[in-house]
């Protein structure tokens, strides 16, 4: 089945997480002012939708994931007037704002919480409370309940316990949630990206999970696709809306249903099993090197699985995840060419592309040295029960090193100046060491950056239909070191061949290298033998064909 194209599939969204993006005030941490400032460089980089990680207010436990009021601004980040003036500027400069919308659970400082702890509030069954705990773990780790004293009972929080999960079965609290929601919408956001979203649905009894950590009992849970279903009913239906949910721990026949073409639900989706591949046995906290066999699998199940049907978003990088060049590519010898084919590689598959602030200069993680520069909460505890259990301290900070959330949150890097030009002020957490080579004002002058690479991407999914429509077929799945795939329509043929490694390499084209068009390469020059291509050094082209 052929994909009728529109404007959402062949775009491209830019996430910005606005505390480490710009302070023009010379704060600590970044604002919305500090976004409205740099539309133009996003404007000229080419993306059409930019996504907001939360700006509501907060008591920042979680970094603006723990959300006290819906309807307000954090003051860190600036006030509604500010926000109102990024909409409007963006406008003009046909960019659209997507919020995050984070209603899985809210902060124990919203109002609802103060109140809810009251057994008579009606705000009571906002929440959901046990007179004792099952088993369930926390994603931030710890077990996922905290007894509340003035309830006189248990909360469920798979997250912070600063995070009180919400209770969707209550019909009250699902329409303040939709009410919250065509607020944004009527203020003008284009879009919305839904944390967790596919956690708002557990089951029934909340039964305990001896061999697990809980997931199986809320994760896709048994009412999920309703709610969302009735969500996209009352918000989304009769408006030009972009909305993407972050799928934990999905499945591919979930995200079918999920993103379905007919968009009854979303109209895409995240899922994280491509970031697992070097998590050893399922263990994020430990350093391990990544399964590359295993990555691209896991894309091609995806790209045919979703093919016709469903919509993907695709992404490398977001405000959770280190950073790409650093994880699977190499941030030392060939940062450049490692950072431009997984780009390519990326940008060549089905579905939106997701850039994360940083990603498109190739910024590697900042290897900090010290605990005490970073500053999240999962890390935190990851490394406190880590040295609880006897983890010797070099061993969980190399993992900490390679797998932190805070590699993905140092300041954005816009010079070689103080501070990476980012504030006048010392910034909530440390910049990256490798500001002063490693920056915006540098991508932007150098037309054989990773910048200019990946503002060539952007243009290409414009350009050519078959990187919306069509269909894919990997062509390297035993290769130990080569990912390459086709991508194909009636009218159209295009390969992707990437080498994920330092060493040379060879790939065997179905035809003569000549027949093809070269949209885009991260060397100089082709190395060809009639239908042989030699690689290079992560060396990736894309190589295109019209039929």
């Amino acid at each position: 089945m052929m994909i009728t194209t529109t404007d959402w599939r062949k775009s491209a969204v830019y996430q910005i997480y606005p505390k480490s993006f710009y302070s023009p005030e010379g704060k600590a941490t970044g604002t919305l002012r500090g976004v409205t400032a740099k539309l133009d460089y996003l404007a000229d980089l080419g993306v059409d939708y930019l996504w907001l990680t939360p700006v509501y207010a907060s008591p920042q436990n979680d970094n603006g994931y723990d959300v006290s009021d819906y309807y307000a601004i954090d003051p860190s980040y600036g006030t509604m007037d500010d926000f109102e003036t990024l909409l409007a500027e963006a406008k003009q400069r046909h960019l659209s704002v997507m919020m995050d919308i984070v209603v899985n659970h809210c902060s124990t400082s919203h109002v609802w919480f103060e109140e809810g702890r009251h057994p008579d509030s009606p705000y009571h069954d906002y929440f959901i409370w046990r007179d004792t705990p099952n088993d369930w773990v926390s994603k931030f780790g710890g077990p996922a309940w905290s007894f509340d004293e003035t309830a006189g009972k248990y909360y469920l929080h798979l997250f912070d316990k600063t995070q009180a999960d919400l209770n969707w079965e209550n019909p009250r609290l699902r329409e303040d949630i939709y009410n919250m929601m065509r607020f944004w919408r009527d203020k003008g956001v284009s879009g919305f990206r839904l944390d967790v979203i596919n956690l708002i649905s557990k089951t029934p009894g909340l039964p305990n999970d001896p061999s697990g950590d809980g997931r199986a009992y809320y994760t896709d849970g048994p009412n999920v696709h309703d709610y969302l279903q009735e969500m996209n009913e009352q918000v989304f239906a009769g408006h030009d809306l972009l909305t993407v949910g972050e799928m934990s721990s999905t499945s591919l026949e979930h995200c079918l249903r999920y993103s379905s073409l007919e968009n009854q639900e979303l109209k895409m989706t995240f899922n994280f099993h491509h970031l697992k591949v070097d998590y050893p046995n399922g263990e994020k906290w430990a350093a391990a090197p990544f399964d590359f066999k295993q990555l691209k699998q896991i894309f091609s199940d995806w790209q045919s699985g979703m093919n016709g049907q469903a919509w993907n978003a695709i992404f490398w990088c977001n405000h959770d995840q280190p950073r790409v060049v650093s994880r699977f590519g190499d941030d030392v010898t060939y940062r450049v060419e490692s950072a431009k084919m997984l780009a390519t590689t990326l940008h060549g598959l089905q579905g939106t592309p997701y850039i994360y602030q940083g990603e498109e200069i190739g910024m590697p993680n900042p290897d900090f040295t010290d605990l005490s520069d970073y500053r999240d909460v999962e890390t935190l505890n990851a490394y406190q029960e880590a040295r609880d259990k006897g983890v010797a301290e070099e061993e969980i900070l190399a993992a900490i090193r390679q797998k932190s959330r805070d590699n993905a949150r140092t300041p954005m890097p816009w010079s070689d100046t103080r501070n990476g030009g980012f504030s006048t002020s010392e910034p909530w957490i440390p910049v990256s060491p490798t500001h002063d080579q490693i920056n915006v004002e540098t991508a932007v002058a150098d037309p054989d950056s990773v910048y200019h690479h990946y503002k060539r991407l952007i243009q290409l999914r414009k350009q050519y239909d078959v990187l919306t429509d069509g269909t894919y077929r990997l062509l390297t799945p035993d290769d130990s070191s080569l990912w390459a795939y086709e991508r194909e329509t009636d009218e159209e043929e295009l390969f992707v061949v990437s080498n994920f490694y330092g060493t040379e390499t060879t790939f065997t084209l179905p035809r003569d290298g000549s027949d093809y068009t070269v949209l885009l390469h991260n060397y100089k020059q082709m190395q060809t033998d009639e239908q042989r291509l030699m690689l290079r050094p992560y060396e990736s082209l894309m190589l295109y064909r019209k039929k």
